[in-house]
């Protein structure tokens, strides 16, 4: 399992830079960690779907906090604080980010699509 070796928060770019101990390094958005929180309010309980998180393009992090060796907390400045950012979910995060962000416009996309659309029933 891959260790997190060292994080740097860009205030400005609102990227955090997560170093690896196989010597990798990733670059998320602050945006991108918020919407893939891994809290059960994101996450959803249970077996239900992931949880369509929306308007996250300006958040930043207040606070990085160290939770033993194997995790951080993530303090965003929307309030949102309750999920634990473990080194084998940022290695996941790592391996598939392209794919879920992928997956996440595409729902946003869906999202925008139905909410405005409204059936109309033709009746002779």
């Amino acid at each position: 399992m891959k260790h997190v070796t060292k994080i740097h928060y860009h205030s400005i770019s609102k990227n955090v830079d997560i170093y690896f101990d196989d010597k990798s390094k990733s670059v998320f958005s602050s945006e991108f960690l918020r919407v893939h929180s891994p809290s059960a309010e994101v996450q959803g309980h249970g077996s239900g779907p992931m949880k369509l998180v929306f308007n996250k393009q300006s958040v930043s992090i207040n606070s990085i906090e160290p939770v033993g060796h194997y995790a951080l907390r993530l303090g965003f400045d929307d309030g949102h604080n309750s999920g634990l950012f473990s080194w084998q979910y940022f290695a996941k995060l790592q391996e598939q980010q392209s794919a879920l962000w992928d997956e996440y416009l595409q729902r946003i996309n869906e999202h925008k699509n139905n909410k405005d659309s409204v059936p109309i029933k033709f009746i002779p």
